[in-house]
């Protein structure tokens, strides 16, 4: 009989690449190749790279480079890469590391399968090897964007916007419930364009609730909301809905009305200022999450200083800060990159210390009350878990002392009597 061929796969960049390794090796098992989780262990590394701004592209080389140095040694047979770096640079990363077996663009499924003995099950598409805890999964329903960005490369690497159907992503979601899923994360280049595409419209707010009537399915978290065109409906989801949370990420990257125009965001800071107040108004207890960018070229200590009061005044629940990466063949390429990498450092620390102090006293509001908390694991004395407010891997945590033993996965009440900065102490009831 022959030897099972053993795969272990490597996965950077965002969740959008996670959904895409977890099928590929839904694909792998099915094909009779054995899934493991050491690239020691190996007869083939796949990278599923990432290529949005500068320093996910250096680690998305490294670890190329890291394979190739396994194979050279012996411990691997074959390094194949794939995913957002190997479409946008495949003909310059072909020259510089030869090494590499095989390239693949985004979610040549058959292209990978193929090189490896295998071939694509058209029919078992869908089906996916969750890579996260088993209570959890993200659901992408979309490709690619529309939006045009100046400075963003993902059209170039993912195309244009793409929907999946409702009827496709509620037998994805069904399958993932069978599975122990209780939360979905909803996730997409640009969620709030669902639909338009293939039914003339947007119709996310009716995907949200068709999905929260699938048996199982307790938490949907919607990330990757496009602030331009919001619709009005799913804010309507949002706060009448239960299954939906009041939980909203919303990448603004920047306030300044110079800034905005620059980046061709689509909306004004006055429309940005409306729509956060809509927002809060609307949804009862929103967590508000966001993105920005600084160092962009048209920043300057003006920009910045409009940014930073901005944050202070908005207060928002949770934030992220990129340096500004210049990418070729995006609009904003012929700007250059002018601000330093040090004061791009500066900016973003800066930022991060005005939210620092943001986040605890929003965390310090919550001490005395009861929340709803899904555990993710235990940790030597502790549980692991997140309120309706966290997102995996991007926000804080709630840490519960281990007074009685309970199941990882599930849904608890329990007490918040401490924090710090992002995370939340607490006790079960």
């Amino acid at each position: 009989m022959k030897k099972k061929e053993k795969i272990n796969i490597i996965t950077l960049g965002c969740s959008k690449n996670t959904v895409d390794s977890e099928r590929l090796m839904s694909q792998l098992k099915l094909n009779r190749m054995r899934l493991v989780n050491n690239p020691n262990n190996a007869d083939t590394v796949i990278i599923n790279t990432c290529g949005f701004i500068d320093a996910a592209k250096e680690e998305s080389i490294n670890t190329i480079l890291q394979a190739t140095e396994l194979k050279k040694q012996g411990a691997i047979k074959k390094v194949v890469v794939a995913g957002c770096l190997s479409e946008r640079y495949m003909d310059e990363l072909k020259k510089e590391i030869p090494e590499v077996d095989n390239f693949f663009g985004t979610e040549d499924y058959a292209g990978i399968l193929t090189s490896l003995g295998g071939n694509l099950k058209e029919e078992l598409l869908g089906e996916r090897e969750l890579s996260s805890p088993r209570h959890y999964a993200y659901l992408k329903i979309s490709e690619g964007c529309d939006n045009p960005c100046s400075f963003c490369a993902i059209p170039l690497m993912r195309g244009k916007h793409k929907t999946k159907s409702i009827e496709e992503l509620l037998l994805e979601a069904d399958s993932l419930a069978v599975k122990g899923v209780k939360e979905l994360i909803i996730i997409g280049q640009d969620t709030t364009d669902y639909g338009k595409e293939i039914y003339g419209k947007r119709v996310l707010a009716e995907l949200l609730n068709k999905l929260s009537e699938i048996k199982g399915i307790e938490w949907i978290r919607l990330l990757y909301a496009y602030p331009s065109h919001f619709p009005d409906d799913v804010i309507r989801t949002i706060a009448e809905n239960p299954k939906v949370l009041n939980y909203i990420d919303m990448p603004l990257q920047h306030i300044s009305e110079k800034v905005l125009k620059s980046m061709r965001r689509g909306i004004s800071e006055r429309r940005t200022r409306d729509l956060i107040c809509k927002l809060k108004n609307s949804i009862p207890n929103l967590t508000l999450r966001t993105t920005f960018i600084v160092g962009y070229p048209a920043e300057t200590e003006k920009e910045f200083a409009e940014l930073c009061s901005f944050i202070k005044e908005v207060e928002f629940d949770r934030v992220g800060v990129f340096n500004y990466s210049v990418e070729e063949n995006t609009p904003s390429f012929i700007l250059g990159d002018p601000v330093p990498l040090k004061e791009k450092d500066r900016r973003r620390k800066e930022i991060m210390e005005i939210q620092k102090s943001i986040s605890h006293n929003k965390n310090n509001t919550l001490i005395g009350t009861e929340q709803n908390v899904i555990i993710d694991s235990k940790e030597g004395k502790y549980y692991i878990g997140r309120s309706e407010r966290d997102a995996p891997e991007v926000d804080g945590e709630v840490i519960i002392d281990a007074e009685k033993n309970i199941r990882p996965g599930n849904i608890y009440r329990v007490k918040i009597y401490d924090c710090n900065e992002y995370d939340l102490f607490a006790k079960f009831n």
